[in-house]
């Protein structure tokens, strides 16, 4: 009698342990649940820009060693309607390098140097870049290897038939909402996957749905930057963020502790998960800007960077342009492109200006008509002030 006491004396506490782990866990998936349904509060964004691996699962990149510095360089005069420019759209950080030097560099809203910012969609070109590596290393053989041969996971859904440059272009034809004001569209539901520690693997392979073939149509879908991470990891067998401090953001160096949010598996969110310095942001468009070296030494291949950069994708005529996960304005010059993020975040490149534009922001009006032009208007009006290199 008194061993079977003692046995459901000892069955009670483990039942009481997984209640206590359960609610635990629950406890933060809710937490996690409710940091998303509030993370763009007028009084939270600034905030929560600056501390997304706290609020989230995240995972560092292992990058050791500091960046080489920026040189200070002559100051650029800010051209007239600056300082509205940066109230109106929430500006939070920007650097301007001007020939590979600081011309202006400044911090708002509570914000600093050393702050990790989060990326949103300028993560898209960072995987891109880390795409054309390893296809320069034949892990990744060729653009047009269908993406199931390195992700097989997507096998009879809606990536099936899709090839890397597919998806490269955001040409895979698959269905999928983008409205971050639609409570219930596809992004939307994405992010209450991830903050539930759910599987951004099983979200991209339950897709079933396509309204075009493959290559056919540009369309911007965010998962596709998720098929390409698919696609790094099956080819190398290695997780992002390890290949990234390898290939990318160790050799260029790292002036804070860059890390990416990750679902609930510790895969990299890497459609826009990555958090850098606005300094480190800066330093893609000047690894570009100089097609593909830091000083002397090469890290991505010259043809992937002109590439990249290039218009490809079937974007209707007079819209903004598209290449492998880049921008280029509908009325771009030569070799002006950037990478773009919701809420305000930007990396400009201008090769003939000699001029790279890195930005942070947390505008919550990013999405009115004007704003986008708004931004490209004053980097312009940078790179006249700049000059030319």
């Amino acid at each position: 009698m008194r061993v079977r006491s003692r046995r459901l004396a000892l069955i009670g506490l483990a039942l009481i342990f997984a209640l206590g782990a359960a609610a635990l866990w629950q406890r933060e998936a809710l937490t996690r649940l409710h940091a998303v349904l509030t993370l763009f509060e007028p009084d939270r964004i600034v905030s929560n820009f600056g501390r997304m691996g706290e609020i989230f699962e995240s995972r560092p990149i292992p990058v050791s060693g500091p960046p080489a510095p920026f040189p200070e360089g002559a100051p650029l005069t800010p051209p007239p309607g600056w300082e509205a420019w940066l109230e109106r759209r929430a500006v939070t950080g920007i650097v301007v390098l001007r020939d590979g030097a600081v011309a202006l560099e400044a911090y708002r809203m509570g914000t600093g140097r050393e702050d990790a910012r989060i990326s949103w969609s300028l993560a898209k070109s960072y995987l891109s870049a880390l795409i054309g590596i390893l296809l320069e290393r034949g892990e990744i053989e060729s653009l047009d290897d269908p993406v199931t041969r390195y992700a097989p996971a997507l096998s009879g859904g809606a990536y099936d038939g899709a090839t890397v440059r597919n998806v490269l272009r955001m040409s895979s034809g698959v269905v999928f909402n983008e409205d971050y004001l639609d409570f219930w569209s596809d992004i939307n539901r994405m992010g209450r996957v991830l903050a539930l520690g759910g599987s951004m693997d099983a979200f991209a392979a339950a897709l079933k749905e396509r309204d075009a073939e493959p290559g056919a149509a540009w369309r911007y879908v965010s998962i596709d930057t998720h098929v390409l991470g698919m696609v790094a990891r099956g080819a190398t067998g290695r997780s992002v963020a390890d290949l990234m401090a390898e290939h990318l953001l160790g050799p260029m160096g790292a002036h804070g502790a860059p890390h990416y949010v990750t679902d609930g598996y510790g895969v990299a969110f890497v459609l826009g998960g990555l958090n850098l310095t606005l300094r480190d942001y800066a330093a893609l468009g000047e690894l570009f800007r100089n097609h593909g070296r830091i000083g002397e030494r090469r890290i991505l291949p010259e043809a992937w960077v002109v590439e990249s950069a290039t218009p490809s994708a079937n974007t209707a005529p007079g819209e903004a342009q598209y290449g492998y996960q880049w921008w280029m304005p509908a009325d771009a010059g030569p070799r002006e492109y950037m990478a773009r993020g919701v809420y305000g975040q930007y990396i400009y490149v201008n090769e003939p200006a000699g001029l790279v534009i890195a930005v942070t922001g947390a505008d919550l009006a990013f999405r009115e008509p004007g704003a986008f032009e708004d931004s490209l208007a004053m980097f312009r009006a940078l790179a006249a002030e700049g000059g030319g290199s």
